[in-house]
């Protein structure tokens, strides 16, 4: 587990940081096929878990991007923050393939559960 080389407070942080992007790419993919004020039930939790930060965001997101572009815009700064400036708040140049500790426990859970041995 990533809690054996990281501190606790990193992985949290880096786990909120990561579903949040997560998050925000499910909702583009969603608005692919579902408008954004559709009566299906995860659509609404999409919408309504994202809004306020896409709300924060808005000063900085350029207005020629189309409504289905913007939260993957927003997700891009999250993906920037986990994989450049949580490194250097550590003191670390950089931290290769650990820069995102969510999906390496995740790719190590999927690996130990179908991965057989």
């Amino acid at each position: 587990m990533s809690t054996d080389i990281f501190p606790l407070w990193l992985i949290l942080l880096d786990y909120v940081l990561g579903a949040i992007m997560w998050t925000l790419v499910g909702r583009s993919a969603m608005n692919l096929f579902l408008p954004e004020n559709s009566e299906f039930f995860f659509m609404k939790v999409f919408v309504r878990m994202t809004n306020p930060i896409l709300w924060v965001f808005s000063p900085i997101t350029p207005k020629f991007l189309i409504p289905l572009l913007v939260p993957l815009y927003v997700a891009w700064f999250f993906y920037i923050f986990r994989f450049y400036v949580m490194p250097l708040l550590l003191g670390y140049s950089v931290m290769g393939m650990l820069s995102f500790p969510l999906e390496s426990d995740i790719a190590r859970w999927l690996y130990a559960t179908f991965g057989g041995n």
